[in-house]
């Protein structure tokens, strides 16, 4: 069973005795949503490696991100759930601290009693901002870039069934799947299409998942956080295509970079 470190091991406060995240093994995933990082991880459990999980992206966001801008704002420290609202929270937080989560996780420290396994992961970064602070500030971690194109990624969002994927429909910007072909492409657009013709999926389920993934556009570039890891940390950086490698060969690949 994999080991999940929690929250009360790590602290953005100087603790006595606790190791700076930036001492650690650490295995950073990047990939914005929909791409296959979950999948990822439990194939490396079964590949044999040795890790314990770090608390992820969103429960780092909620502790050390939201809760810091509402306190800053004197509002109530409550839990947001939209996703488009979070995407505002995220905004407004590398407004102040331009890495953003790569900023939140390069300030951490962990209990050194939670570190019982030959490595750390993390899920995830997801910007350029966010990767170069991680890569300058963590110069012991490795990066697991997971990437897959748009259209594969609204697919996923619509059968994992996970009650974190909300937004309102008052974001969603109206009904006419054509306004995407940007996004998806004209052959993106008729796949996604075909889903609602045919019955698979009900039209305001399809448009809220294209408008979480269209809201990530607009807040992170998958393309440009590759391009600066390439540029900042070469050796240290692993792209694998989740549309065109199985879960398990993605785990055999990663496996075989960390061994070199």
């Amino acid at each position: 069973m994999t080991k999940e470190i929690t929250i009360s091991g790590l602290s953005a406060e100087k603790q006595a005795g606790w190791i700076p995240l930036s001492e650690t093994n650490c295995l950073i995933l990047v990939g914005v949503t929909g791409v296959g990082k979950s999948t990822t991880v439990d194939a490396l459990a079964k590949a044999g490696l040795s890790f314990s999980l770090l608390p992820n992206r969103r429960t780092l966001t909620d502790h050390f991100m939201i809760r810091f801008l509402q306190e800053q704002a004197g509002e109530p420290v409550v839990p947001v759930r939209d996703r488009a609202d979070r995407f505002d929270y995220t905004r407004r937080y590398r407004e102040q601290f331009a890495g953003g989560m790569g900023h939140t996780i390069a300030t951490l420290s962990i209990d050194p009693q939670e570190i019982t396994t030959e490595w750390l992961i993390f899920d995830g970064l997801r910007g350029q901002n966010e990767v170069q602070q991680a890569a300058e500030a963590l110069p012991k971690a490795k990066f697991l870039i997971l990437e897959a194109p748009d259209t594969v990624r609204v697919q996923r969002l619509l059968g994992r069934n996970d009650s974190f994927d909300q937004i309102s429909q008052s974001a969603t910007g109206g009904t006419d799947l054509a306004q995407f072909s940007r996004l998806f492409g004209e052959d993106g657009v008729s796949q996604l299409e075909a889903l609602v013709d045919s019955g698979q999926v009900e039209l305001d389920t399809l448009m809220s998942k294209i408008t979480i993934v269209q809201k990530e556009r607009e807040n992170y570039d998958p393309f440009m956080a590759k391009m600066a890891l390439r540029h900042d940390a070469p050796e240290r950086t692993i792209t694998v295509d989740t549309s065109k490698l199985s879960a398990k060969e993605a785990a055999t690949l990663t496996l075989e970079k960390l061994n070199r």
